[in-house]
């Protein structure tokens, strides 16, 4: 009876829902006038105008919609729209030119502390942060264009910002021209999936003490420095694209004080490193594409019990480095196009192990100058050398069953 009861409160409150336009030809003009009327359950329809109303707030769940993407200006001196309710949806906006304060943050949507919170189908243009949510829960986060031209890090926000919440879903959203294109800090069981993070200034995405989440399908491409996930736990990265990320200090991905997770099915392509470990513990390599990168893998001393395994490495200039003579990962499976092995059995499996860590990778690592030697007959005699008899590189950083032929990854 009770459960009957609820249903019959929810279909009344459905019934008695309003639509409230706002617009230069309806009686309503002013989107705050348009909320103070609003309901809970009303929706407020915003037609094609450009509106300067300083800081719109809803503090009520309404569905919040604009047709023909009207445009919400902060004219630089306010956050454009803050959310301070559960449930709120906002969909079909252009929100251009928020404030700019080193303190409190403006953005151009920013969520307070809410949750069941549905951004979408927004454009963003020139704020100083795009979309952030604080201390939020089972928000949406959905096909939203957040676009900015900072030039330094320290006078721009970034374009996805998401703070000590759970269970979001950053999805399908294109992020440029932001200090970070997508930023996590104490953020749990949540997906970033489908979107496209470039020519930020510092990270495409930033993960920071976020544990048991999962980035999937992202690309990654042009970026300061490519992507950092660092201090975190259970982290499932899979068919990432990681590209162009180029700089003395850049990488596809760095990885640092990471444990028990997966990166499965990416391609790192034109990196300075593909990926840069330090610190990592119990991190699956798999079934991922290295290609043209200045290094393939950079794995420091610091990382123990990794797995590489069945993955391809492919016109990169070194494919491994690391700056210490302890080997404390594995690697298993994997195709070098370096090899120059032999399989008598026809097996598809290189009959002599293969030892991917160059003599000159070493003398780099710890002598960048040296690089200035690359491809000199000196240096090929070097490496030629090493492969046969190895002295300074550790014999035990081997793949003992290289592949033949390139997996059709």
């Amino acid at each position: 009876m009770k459960k009957i009861f609820y249903i019959f409160l929810l279909f009344s409150s459905f019934l008695q829902a309003r639509v409230i336009e706002v617009g230069a030809n309806k009686s309503v003009i002013s989107i705050t006038k348009a909320v103070a009327l609003a309901k809970v359950g009303d929706t407020v329809l915003v037609h094609k105008g450009h509106y300067k109303e300083g800081n719109i707030i809803i503090d009520k769940r309404i569905v919040f919609i604009g047709k023909n993407y009207p445009v919400l200006d902060g004219q630089k001196k306010y956050e454009v729209l803050s959310i301070k309710s559960d449930g709120v949806i906002v969909r079909g906006f252009k929100v251009i030119k928020s404030g700019y304060a080193t303190l409190e943050d403006p953005c151009g949507i920013k969520v307070y502390n809410k949750k069941n919170v549905v951004i979408q189908n927004n454009i963003l243009d020139d704020n100083f942060f795009g979309i952030y949510i604080q201390n939020g829960a089972n928000c949406i986060v959905k096909n939203n264009k957040i676009s900015a031209y900072g030039k330094e890090e320290q006078r721009i926000g970034n374009g996805i910002h998401c703070w000590k919440s759970d269970k979001l879903q950053i999805i399908s959203n294109t992020i440029s021209g932001h200090r970070d294109g997508i930023y996590f800090e104490f953020v749990t069981n949540s997906i970033i999936k489908g979107n496209f993070s470039t020519k930020n200034i510092r990270y495409g995405l930033h993960f920071m003490f976020s544990n048991d989440d999962a980035y999937i399908s992202n690309v990654f491409k042009n970026n300061g420095a490519g992507v950092a996930v660092m201090f975190t736990k259970r982290v499932k990265m899979l068919n990432n694209h990681f590209e162009e990320n180029w700089g003395d200090a850049a990488y596809g991905l760095f990885l640092k004080e990471i444990s028990d997770s997966n990166i499965v099915g990416n391609k790192f392509a034109r990196n300075t490193s593909g990926i840069h470990m330090e610190g990592t513990t119990r991190i699956l390599v798999e079934k991922n594409i290295f290609e043209a990168n200045g290094w393939g893998m950079k794995i420091q001393a610091s990382c123990m019990e990794n797995e590489i395994k069945s993955n391809n490495f492919v016109g990169n200039t070194f494919d491994i480095s690391t700056n210490g003579s302890l080997v404390l990962n594995t690697f298993n499976g994997n195709y070098w196009d370096k090899y120059e092995g032999y399989d008598l059995d026809k097996n598809g499996v290189g009959d002599v192990p293969f030892h991917p860590l160059s003599l000159f990778a070493v003398i780099t690592e710890n002598n960048p100058s040296a690089m200035l030697l690359f491809r000199s007959f000196m240096i090929t005699l070097l490496d030629k050398s090493e492969k046969i008899l190895p002295s300074i590189t550790p014999d035990n950083f081997v793949d003992k069953t290289p592949l033949m032929h390139s997996l059709p990854l």
